[in-house]
């Protein structure tokens, strides 16, 4: 995604277009604004509603592009704002690792938390942009990893706006304060500020630019092991794909878990519990840059099982790191999975 906003803006007469004409000019850029309105949001319904939101601004407002920026540019001024706007109205998205202190499995299980708190997985078919450019897909998905996410959710939204513009957009200073209506020192400032708490959440970030390591390949076989473990509810079979400080959450239950031992009494005592064996199918999919998983439950009809949520993987040195499971049906069309399988589909 990272693309300066240009030295030579593009002039688009934009005023004198009628409302079609003007669909057509803005819809290659809905994939790349609705990432970045995600990156911002946290939720991939809401950032589908802030695209929809910026092109209606857009619409109503085009004479004020008057071709001194790029059209690109002029559209995420519009997106961000619009984010701003609603962010305002809006708790805090989080996932529960970053909301709370890590639990026991000794304690009960909460109550899940149905408010809007909770930070939603992005399904990779979205990342690709309109136009192919390789790079442009690599850097797409080094920004959107759950754990970047996670970590840019922690910032106050006028800093993840700023880190955003800055460090994944490729903007110059004075284009964001003119942007967000701050002076160039209040916009290095809270750029540094926003460096600083990633930081502290294992990424390096350098300036005009930001890096994360790349996940490591997972061959389909360490992927297929995993599945077997869940379909046959062999948790021993689980435990070994698992780093030892491997962290296991599913929001909207506010508790998460560290460790292997922990995950397994965990998991014995709640998803594998009595006769687990067949009492989850699970179906590949992508979802931030990661393997996911549309994970199903069997149903009270026999041979049939419903959507229960959206599992994310995310692996270093070729284990797995966490496994967070999104217990929102919900996200399922999001990803093009249906809402009930057969048995005959795993």
């Amino acid at each position: 995604m990272t693309e300066n906003t240009g030295s030579q803006p593009t002039v688009m007469p934009i005023d004198s277009v009628d409302q079609d004409q003007f669909g057509t000019l803005v819809e290659p850029y809905r994939r790349e604004l609705q990432a970045h309105c995600y990156r911002m949001m946290g939720s991939v319904q809401d950032a589908e509603d802030m695209v929809q939101e910026t092109f209606l601004r857009a619409w109503r407002r085009r004479e004020t592009h008057e071709g001194r920026a790029s059209f690109r540019a002029w559209l995420y001024k519009i997106a961000t704002n619009v984010c701003l706007d609603n962010l305002k109205r809006r708790p805090r998205r989080r996932v529960p690792v970053t909301r709370q202190a890590v639990s026991s499995a000794a304690e009960p299980v909460p109550a899940g938390i149905m408010e809007p708190i909770w930070l939603e997985p992005y399904p990779d078919d979205l990342l690709a942009p309109s136009d192919d450019t390789p790079e442009r897909y690599v850097a797409a998905r080094e920004t959107i990893t759950m754990a970047f996410i996670a970590a840019l959710h922690l910032l106050p939204p006028r800093q993840r706006a700023v880190l955003l513009l800055r460090d994944v957009m490729d903007w110059q200073a004075s284009e964001v304060a003119a942007l967000l209506d701050m002076t160039v020192a209040a916009v290095k400032s809270a750029l540094h500020r926003a460096r600083a708490t990633l930081a502290t959440h294992g990424y390096a970030t350098r300036a005009g630019g930001f890096t994360t390591a790349m996940l490591d390949e997972v061959d389909q076989t360490r992927l297929g092991d995993y599945v077997r473990a869940w379909e046959t509810a062999d948790v021993h079979a689980l435990l070994s794909l698992l780093k030892e400080e491997a962290t296991f959450s599913m929001p909207p239950i506010p508790s998460w878990y560290r460790g292997k031992d922990e995950i397994r009494k965990l998991t014995s005592a709640t998803v594998f519990s009595g006769d687990a064996a067949g009492r989850w199918r699970l179906l590949p999919t992508r979802a931030n840059g990661q393997p996911a998983f549309g994970l199903y439950r069997q149903a009270q009809t026999p041979g049939t099982y419903s959507a229960y949520g959206i599992q994310v993987l995310t692996i270093n040195d070729g284990l797995i790191a966490d496994i967070t499971t999104f217990r929102t049906p919900a996200l399922f069309p999001h990803f093009h999975l249906p809402p009930t399988i057969e048995s005959a589909a795993s």
